[in-house]
């Protein structure tokens, strides 16, 4: 049988994981992160601890997958350290939402910022589907899907190819956010006693009273920075197809991770030198920090610029995203708990097509229904559960295997996963307290999960080995 082809290089790797990460979080969530503490140095401060938490969680990572470079990634982490089951219900919720859900937003993004930058073309209903009584499609939904299917028709290419084109996408990303700070530190009038202000007095639009100061507005804080950095892991359901996987994957890891600290330190220290706490704060909901940064020495081109921008951030996360993800339902056909079709590789690409024409034809689906952010927000949730599953797999697989063969150690072991395993449990502790319903939705997309599992796993064994 045709098998996945070991064609992704360090740097291609790199790439992928850095571009999963930065998408429109670091130029959005300043503002709300500054009205929920008031205190610059204090959101300096978050965006640099939820950094090392990633970074921890980045070297658990790196032991998992240079022990098990396998397609797949958690999947293969959590099957082997607590089970079928485990891992079952981590890729159904990576294929029912976490991660299609996520791409039809990143689609949808997309069409939003080009339809910013093209004056409000897309707002029209460009055609009507008749049924029933007719429904209408916006220009918006056609581009968010016509980007989608581009995307996906260009991961069925080859690995290599598909890691140079993330490797591109990345490079223009990154120039972004450097563009953006060493231009508001070069050319923007600021000042360095803006990390000194507060932000009270603030507009604070749409920010929630409860999730302002004290201890629930750092927790609010830590939150906004996390959902920035959500992405760090996703070049392990590539550990299959990655050049010397045992030297290359912990390096990927670590300075991917590395690389997005100091890429997002760096521009939020750009933002609050240009403008005061109070006017961060003040920025509308519909705008972001860094359009505002970019007006103070980009003009009236600063709404045109940053719209591009985002475009540019959406299609790359999209990209690295519908490259990474598709091999966890690739992973799971193979061992017989998916669709067998699922599990075919390409002759001529040696990449698993029918997974990723699956994971696109969901996230069509997804993106039509306009239900997805609902959905999404509940399953951030879901994913920081798996996360501290997999790190907590670590010292599971230290003391059960001791003698398995270690490429890399997990630097700081035992205290590395402990502490990140017990930070994400308090994290998610405080998501149940403080927004129940969408805590409770996560967990119960995860449930649904169960029967499947249970109709899969009491199915005749056919399972699919390359």
């Amino acid at each position: 049988m045709t098998q996945l082809s070991r064609g992704l290089g360090l740097w291609a790797g790199i790439a992928i994981n850095v571009a999963n990460v930065i998408g429109t979080g670091v130029f959005l969530k300043t503002r709300v992160m500054t009205c929920n503490v008031d205190d610059p140095m204090i959101v300096m401060l978050v965006w640099l601890a939820a950094g090392l938490l990633v970074l921890a969680g980045a070297f658990c990572y790196a032991e998992l997958a240079s022990m098990m470079p396998a397609a797949g990634g958690d999947y293969v982490f959590l099957q082997r350290a607590y089970g079928r089951a485990t891992g079952f219900l981590y890729g159904w919720t990576v294929f029912a939402i976490m991660k299609t859900g996520s791409q039809a937003a990143l689609a949808v993004g997309f069409a939003i910022f080009l339809n910013t930058a093209m004056g409000g073309a897309l707002d029209g209903v460009w055609l009507t589907v008749p049924l029933g009584d007719g429904v209408e499609v916006r220009g918006l939904t056609v581009v968010a899907l016509l980007a989608l299917w581009v995307v996906t028709l260009l991961n069925c290419a080859s690995v290599a190819a598909t890691g140079g084109a993330a490797t591109v996408l990345t490079v223009l990303k990154v120039l972004t956010v450097i563009g953006i700070g060493v231009g508001a530190f070069v050319l923007g009038s600021g000042d360095l006693s803006h990390f000194t202000q507060s932000a009270s007095g603030a507009r604070c639009e749409g920010v929630q009273a409860s999730a302002i100061g004290g201890l629930a507005g750092i927790g609010a804080a830590m939150l906004g920075a996390l959902w920035a950095y959500d992405g760090w892991n996703n070049v392990a359901p590539l550990c299959g197809e990655v050049k010397d996987p045992q030297r290359n994957l912990p390096r990927m890891f670590i300075w991917g991770t590395l690389l997005v600290i100091v890429l997002y330190v760096g521009v939020n220290a750009a933002y609050f030198y240009v403008l005061s706490p109070q006017q961060i704060g003040s920025v509308s909901a519909t705008s972001s920090v860094a359009t505002e940064v970019l007006a103070t020495f980009a003009g009236p081109l600063a709404v045109s610029l940053m719209a591009a921008g985002l475009m540019m951030s959406s299609l790359g996360s999209l990209h690295a995203s519908v490259l990474a993800n598709s091999r966890v339902p690739y992973a799971m056909a193979q061992d017989g708990m998916f669709f067998k079709s699922l599990a075919k590789v390409s002759e001529r690409s040696r990449v698993p097509v029918n997974a990723v024409l699956a994971q696109c034809g969901w996230a069509s689906v997804l993106a039509i229904s306009g239900t997805y952010d609902t959905l999404t927000d509940s399953v951030v949730f879901a994913s920081w559960l798996f996360y501290a599953l997999s790190a907590g797999a670590v010292i599971i697989f230290r003391r059960r295997e001791p003698d398995l063969h270690r490429p890399f150690r997990t630097w700081g072991y035992p205290y590395t996963p402990v502490i990140f395993v017990i930070v994400s449990v308090a994290l998610l502790l405080s998501a149940l307290i403080a927004t129940p319903q969408q805590a409770l939705l996560g967990l119960g997309v995860i449930l649904l999960g169960v029967p499947f599992y249970l109709y899969w796993s009491r199915r005749p064994t056919n399972v699919v080995k390359e």
